[in-house]
């Protein structure tokens, strides 16, 4: 069997007794980074051997983990901080124990991204955790258009050395959301800070040398606000040009008007007749 063990993200105390009594239990514990879970166990007297389970080490450990538990192991998994299978690579652990029958079954307890969620103050009925930005362009450019355009708070992990030139990044998309900056959560000098822009962020961290590591809460950007820049958008363009648009992405006539009358809120009959007047017959 695996257990996902959830472990303190800072205070020891955080920590319960089903998840201590699991890490005493087991056969083996697999952790993130053996060097700091010994000082977990060392804190609780436990003494139990360790196998490093993480992100460089995956595809060679994985299968060796679960043919130990198909054999009739027991294995505990630990993160550093927090709960595993989030923003780590126990997510492959956890998938291939699904396939080969090995039951799962999660212990709960912290995690960085609820508790930040939690003292920003900001909505958490709907919200998107995107963990760390990606460093690949292409794929931190589609994270980015998403927050661009997102009504749902979103959040973000970052590393001190990165978290500058992240932000740096962020203003571009989201310069008019509120924004909360923490770290040691949960320890003795927890920190958080509400800013009003992305931008007063990186004026603050450019006089403020970034230690710990961070949690990024951005509010969602306003629903009206943001129909209302939408249809200010489209009133620049003509309606042949928003056909166009769609036509060039491989679009049949007849969806492109459909997404052009959804964008501008008419009725497709609307951009027939427009189009008809605009002598725009090649697109119908």
């Amino acid at each position: 069997m695996l257990y996902l063990c959830a472990t303190p993200i800072g205070n020891l105390g955080d920590i319960s007794e089903r998840v201590l009594d699991t890490l005493r239990s087991v056969d083996v514990i697999a952790a993130e980074d053996t060097r700091q879970t010994i000082k977990l166990l060392n804190h609780f007297e436990i003494k139990k051997q360790m196998i490093a389970y993480h992100e460089h080490n995956r595809f060679e450990m994985t299968p060796v983990l679960v043919d130990r538990m198909v054999s009739g192991e027991d294995i505990a998994l630990v993160t550093d901080a927090g709960t595993p299978a989030i923003s780590d690579p126990g997510e492959d652990l956890v998938r291939a124990c699904h396939e080969a029958g090995v039951t799962v079954t999660s212990l709960p307890g912290a995690t960085a991204f609820t508790t930040a969620l939690t003292l920003s103050g900001m909505s958490a009925r709907r919200f998107t955790f995107e963990g760390f930005l990606p460093q690949d362009k292409k794929e931190q450019k589609q994270v980015l258009e998403r927050l661009k355009s997102s009504t749902v708070t979103t959040i973000f992990y970052e590393a001190p050395h990165r978290l500058l030139k992240t932000l740096e990044v962020m203003k571009e998309y989201a310069d008019d959301r509120r924004i909360a900056v923490c770290k040691e959560l949960t320890k003795k000098h927890e920190w958080i800070k509400i800013f009003g822009t992305v931008t007063e962020a990186v004026t603050f961290f450019e006089n403020e040398e970034p230690k710990g590591e961070f949690v990024m809460v951005i509010e969602g950007c306003d629903q009206e606000e943001l129909a209302a820049k939408e249809q200010a958008m489209w009133a620049e363009m003509s309606i042949d040009e928003h056909m166009d648009m769609y036509l060039s992405e491989g679009m049949d006539k007849k969806e492109a008007m459909r997404c052009v009358a959804k964008d501008r809120g008419v009725s497709k009959r609307d951009i027939y007749q427009a189009l008809l007047e605009s002598n725009g017959l090649g697109r119908i």
